[in-house]
């Protein structure tokens, strides 16, 4: 039945084989469910019914392409996305996180909308190449920015806004943990995030600077008083429209580098190079963050860590179907994962800003034209706390930089219609 389902025959793999796999890519995405729900809680949502949302959304998202498009692929909210959705919509921009909500669904459905019209090619290629890797790279900044103020690393400061904070001795457990996580990547142990937490976790908690868990397995906090609070009307609004947009954008180019990222690695390209389910993935990938945002979370996308499966071996849905299986299976011990402290988590960050900053290479920063509008994107994310902010001076400095110089017509129309839009969310 499996070999039916999964086609494990003509894909050369065995049951045993994505068994394995399937639980390499959840030790390594593992630490979703933690650092997750300890980001969004700082907006006001109840953090214990985050935790299992979390969990269901990973499951749930993950076992949608696993049975569709038969992809060894992990989806959970995204990293990056729940910065921008809970520091700079509720935190920064004061707007209630039910709105906030309501502006990941939006997003969602017109991200479906493109795929299903087919314009998701045409709005890649609309974008240049510099501008795509500066959005990572910014987002990976912004990121490891806000690692730093959850370790008390960096602090405010009146003088010159932000300063060096005091080494207490939960930031230094922060920074060893930092330092285990860096040499776990190195050595390749599996999960290798998700271990130094535990590490930091349990030093922490025989020091006496952090409560031991009530508990190990308990039944999942309710998602009540998150799910299906979001406020699409709300979200409507036309100053919120550009957040709408850098949510689908985002969401567009992180689903596709990492989808084409794995399914290369997977070998599900046919012989012209193109990926067969791609199509399929995309929309699941949108259907997720319509889902995701029902349920009570932010935008739930690809990880690259699904790599980690596949470089074990995992070729089939079967792979994803054992990861969505142990992520729906971690929502009943949601007393370990609440007993594990802010300084646990906060090197994650930092080590996710790592992984996103491995595009910046590829930026000629000999070239003005290019590096130019690049800079402005990454540098003026963390600098304003605003991925949106970083995308619209991009655009808009690429186009005029393009216009100065006489060469107007190399900027595609879309290019052109995301400046414009970009402007007018500036303005007013």
């Amino acid at each position: 039945m499996l070999d039916r389902l999964f086609q494990l025959d003509r894909h050369e793999t065995t049951i045993r084989t994505e068994i394995i796999a399937g639980i390499t890519t959840f030790l390594t995405g593992a630490y979703i469910i933690v650092v997750h729900p300890s980001i969004l809680a700082q907006t006001g949502m109840d953090k214990g019914a985050l935790t299992t949302v979390t969990c269901l959304a990973a499951g749930l998202a993950t076992l949608l392409v696993a049975l569709w498009a038969n992809a060894p692929l992990m989806m959970a909210p995204g990293m990056g996305l729940n910065a921008f959705f809970a520091y700079t919509l509720v935190l920064g921009e004061g707007i209630p996180w039910q709105t906030a909500l309501g502006v990941v669904f939006l997003s969602g459905v017109f991200f479906l909308f493109l795929t299903w019209m087919g314009f998701r090619e045409r709005l890649v290629h609309a974008i240049p190449v510099s501008l795509r890797v500066a959005t990572s790279v910014g987002i990976g900044l912004f990121i490891a920015f806000i690692g730093l103020q959850n370790l008390g690393m960096i602090e405010r400061s009146d003088a010159v806004l932000v300063q060096m904070g005091s080494l207490t001795p939960q930031a230094l457990l922060g920074l060893l943990g930092l330092l285990l996580a860096v040499i776990f990547e190195i050595r390749r142990f599996r999960g290798a995030i998700l271990l130094s937490i535990l590490i930091t976790t349990g030093l922490g908690i025989t020091l006496g600077f952090a409560s031991p868990p009530e508990g190990i397995i308990a039944i999942p906090p309710s998602p009540a008083p998150i799910a299906f609070k979001l406020d699409i009307l709300a979200a409507l609004k036309i100053s919120l429209w550009s957040s709408i947009f850098s949510f689908m954008f985002v969401d567009l180019f992180d689903s596709l580098g990492t989808l084409l990222a794995v399914c290369r690695e997977a070998g599900m390209e046919d012989q012209k190079g193109r990926i067969p389910a791609l199509p399929r993935m995309l929309t699941a990938d949108a259907l997720a963050t319509v889902g995701g945002a029902i349920l009570g979370t932010s935008t739930t996308t690809a990880y690259i860590e699904s790599a980690s499966g596949v470089s074990d071996g995992g070729r089939t849905g079967l792979t994803g179907t054992v990861t969505a299986i142990l992520f729906l299976l971690a929502a009943f011990f949601t007393p370990l994962i609440a007993s594990v402290p802010p300084f646990a988590t906060a090197p994650a960050l930092l080590i996710v800003g790592i992984f996103m900053m491995r595009g910046i290479g590829t930026i000629d920063f000999y070239d003005f034209e290019e590096a130019a509008p690049a800079f402005l994107t990454f540098l003026l994310m963390p600098l304003t706390f605003s991925i949106a902010t970083g995308l619209a001076f991009g655009f808009i400095s690429y186009v005029l930089i393009k216009l100065c110089l006489g060469k107007f017509r190399e900027c595609d129309p879309f290019l052109l219609g995301a400046s414009a839009f970009s402007l007018i969310s500036l303005l007013f």
